[in-house]
């Protein structure tokens, strides 16, 4: 399978959103991801519901939900009727892990798990088979801009191996730092969805910048 594409929309310039999701529209992305903070569990706020039902209502594209949030699964009814294709909450937000991922599938939609820099992959081992998605951080989460981790490639690699071994079919997504210097080698590690944010949204040609970003292995 060759490898999605996910702009991260909290980088886009909310003074003319509608043009930046026409923008992403007309690109090769196949994602918008949206990050959604609350202050509490990282150092910054985003946005809620009605921004999100703003952007499904204007993007052809399937809305790629991360929930930055303690007590995720309070939120996934609002979120999936927001407009969310996929859900994805933090391993280390949530007390039922396995519980809070029926809860997304239940209604409807693909469910994924995010894990922190500091969280070891073989903790998702007994859920991987119920997983659309895992998430990998790639930053420490709450801020775009930031430097990518190096090691993360390591953990990909382990995780890759986890879900061959597994048979499943869930997806590696990154999320953190993503560029062109560092895209073609997470894809070789194993990543299935690239998210990008200042390197589309700051680029000159962002319509260029998502070709770039999605042609690394032709």
């Amino acid at each position: 399978m060759k490898h999605l594409l996910a702009p991260s929309i909290l980088t886009a310039d909310f003074g003319k959103l509608g043009q930046e999701i026409q923008m992403l529209n007309q690109s090769d992305a196949d994602w918008i991801h949206v990050d959604v903070m609350d202050g509490v569990f990282v150092p910054n706020i985003s946005f809620g519901f009605h921004i999100i039902k703003t952007i499904k209502k204007l993007s052809t594209k399937p809305l790629d939900v991360h929930l930055m949030i303690v007590q995720p699964e309070r939120y996934f009814q609002e979120f999936k009727n927001a407009g969310a294709d996929l859900i994805s909450f933090h391993y280390e937000a949530s007390i039922h892990v396995h519980r809070s991922i029926q809860a997304i599938k239940e209604l409807g939609i693909k469910a994924g798990v995010a894990i922190n820099p500091h969280t070891a992959v073989n903790l998702l081992k007994e859920v991987l088979n119920d997983l659309d998605l895992v998430l990998v951080m790639t930053v420490n989460p709450g801020y775009g801009g930031q430097k990518f981790i190096e090691n993360s490639y390591k953990k990909i690699v382990e995780l890759k191996e986890m879900i061959q071994q597994c048979k499943s079919n869930t997806l590696i997504e990154v999320d953190g730092g993503v560029d062109l210097n560092n895209a073609r080698k997470l894809v070789q590690s194993g990543v299935d969805v690239l998210v990008a944010g200042n390197s589309v949204f700051a680029a000159q040609n962002p319509l260029e910048a998502i070709m770039n970003l999605k042609e690394l292995d032709s």
